[in-house]
């Protein structure tokens, strides 16, 4: 055990002072919100060895921390081992929400009674049984009634943990919260939480939304934002420091702690915007095909009216032949987890190497249930099987995917072995009437649309799905994701318009988005597109934002 005085980061780590500031707090619980790339998962990390190794968790009380996937949850208990020791780390329980929630059913299970009673050798299943099978998204609302009945269950919680952590909290649902107020609200458990709002990307209270707000009021939490983007390259977290230094003075590092040369920044001035059409769709097709970058890790962004200011570079991009994806105009269906599932599995009925949207169904339909390891290896075969049995129909052309009716059975036979209480848990709002209905039908008569046009089934569902597609959006949109190459369109004072902080904030989420190159466009003159309504065609550019990027171009 040592002085909190004397505790550093372990391994000779450096963080930056948001984070040093949350791994080192006793008194008040928190709320830190960052984006992709700030370091969260080792800022928890860093602050269970802190607690550990400083007593300030005192023994035999414990951490818990709750993720929302599996590898994510193994991911920081590994990391917490590595820092810390296995001896200390021993007193780290890193569990999913469904996790926590079976082993509060295990060990409270004679709480339930009636309807919910359970036997000692109960099952968690596809139906729910009464006494011998409970469904996955049962586990929790389960417990919440455990906890809420007993105040044995409830005190043994307490007594066990003194601080608990909250990993993607963002994703937080109502029951799963209640769970969490239900165990810990006005005990002395510290609380962390830690994610991504996708809003505003400072830290202040009035910057927090929907679970991240109602938890800062309900446990008093301390608002904090993680600045820093590890992903980005040293030359362009220099210029994300310069405006860190503007807009939060003291959460600023100096570049000399952020050394190195790589990345790449720069301003591309043009005489108007069909010049910057033609060379920004020329560098992205050279960037395709010569740099052997991933449409999809290239990004088009905008502050107002994407749809506007990218009529002509859609028009150069079709020109050339480069696939993107007009973000904005598909976003509401694009966005519903319903829809990635069944884009997902086409992806890999119809193409043979499809990683990243097999890597994500793996997560949903097998690893992400909480199942012990017989039980997982059953489900995971059966779904290889289903996987295979679509593919060899396709290839034998006894299922047509531009067939709408064989779409549909397709479909149909997806949502059947993933299990509707599995997609109906995809999101609160598909228990609600037919909007779960509804959503289904939409993305089955998207992907019937693209598939009957006779080209590529692959290519055409990836620019549903943005994975093969270079991605053109708002800077709202935009929040939470981050790509290799990022194009930021016109920043001009007629773009950038509106309270200067909220365009500073807004520019900051911008050029934080990328991790490699970053690219700046300004143009004298922008022709008044069909639709506009305020608009002006004569531009400067915004000395200020340019201003950021000029000492590291």
């Amino acid at each position: 055990m040592i002085a909190v005085e004397q505790w550093s980061p372990a391994d000779g780590l450096s963080l930056e002072p948001n984070a040093l500031a949350a791994v080192k707090e006793i008194n008040r619980n928190l709320a830190l919100t960052a984006g992709p790339g700030a370091g969260k998962t080792e800022m928890l990390a860093q602050r269970a060895d802190f607690l550990l190794r400083t007593g300030i968790c005192r023994y035999p009380k414990r951490i818990l921390a709750i993720s929302f996937k599996v590898d994510a949850s193994q991911n920081l208990k590994a990391r917490v081992r590595k820092r810390c020791g296995p001896e200390l780390a021993a007193r780290f329980d890193s569990h999913t929400f469904h996790a926590f929630a079976k082993r509060i059913i295990d060990r409270f299970r004679l709480v339930l009674t009636g309807k919910d009673a359970l036997d000692p050798d109960y099952a968690v299943g596809p139906h729910r049984v009464q006494r011998r099978s409970i469904t996955f998204n049962d586990m929790v609302p389960l417990a919440v009634k455990i906890v809420e009945a007993s105040r044995i269950a409830r005190n043994a919680i307490r007594q066990t943990y003194s601080h608990v952590f909250l990993d993607e909290f963002q994703d937080c649902t109502d029951a799963q919260y209640q769970l969490i107020k239900e165990c810990f609200q006005g005990t002395s458990a510290r609380l962390t939480a830690v994610g991504d709002t996708k809003q505003r990307i400072m830290g202040w209270a009035g910057a927090l939304e929907g679970i991240f707000e109602t938890y800062a009021a309900d446990f008093d939490a301390l608002p904090l934002n993680l600045y820093q983007n590890f992903r980005s390259e040293p030359r362009l977290r220099r210029m994300q420091n310069a405006m860190v230094r503007v807009m939060d003075s003291p959460a600023a590092l100096t570049d000399d702690d952020l050394p190195g040369d790589g990345g790449e920044i720069d301003v591309l001035r043009f005489a108007d915007d069909d010049d910057e059409a033609n060379a920004i769709a020329d560098a992205m097709r050279g960037w395709i095909e010569s740099d052997d970058v991933d449409p999809s890790e290239i990004a088009v962004l905008v502050s107002k009216q994407q749809n506007l200011y990218c009529q002509k570079l859609r028009a150069a991009l079709n020109a050339r032949g480069v696939p993107f994806r007009d973000e904005d105009e598909d976003q509401n269906l694009a966005s519903e987890p319903v829809a990635n599932l069944i884009v997902d599995f086409l992806l890999i009925a119809a193409g043979q190497r499809q990683p990243a949207p097999y890597r994500r169904l793996l997560d949903l339909v097998v690893f992400g249930r909480g199942l012990d390891p017989e039980r997982e290896y059953q489900t995971r075969s059966r779904w290889d099987r289903f996987v295979a049995g679509v593919r060899q129909r396709i290839a034998i052309n006894e299922t047509d995917l531009a067939d709408l009716d064989d779409l549909q059975i397709i479909v149909n036979e997806l949502l059947d072995i993933v299990g509707r209480d599995a997609v109906v848990g995809l999101s609160s709002a598909y228990a609600q009437g037919d909007f779960l209905q509804l959503q289904i039908e939409a993305t089955t008569g998207r992907a019937h649309v693209l598939l009957s046009g006779g080209g590529d089934a692959v290519a055409a569902l990836a620019s549903f799905s943005g994975d093969r597609a270079v991605r053109i959006m708002s800077i709202h949109k935009s929040k939470g994701l981050e790509f290799d190459t990022v194009v930021v369109l016109g920043v001009e004072n007629q773009t950038f318009w509106s309270d200067p902080d909220a365009e500073r904030s807004a520019f900051f989420v911008g050029i934080s988005r990328a991790k490699r190159r970053l690219y700046l466009t300004v143009c004298e003159r922008r022709e008044r597109p069909d639709g506009a309504g305020r608009w002006q065609i004569d531009r400067t550019e915004h000395d200020e934002f340019i201003g950021y990027a000029t000492p590291y171009l």
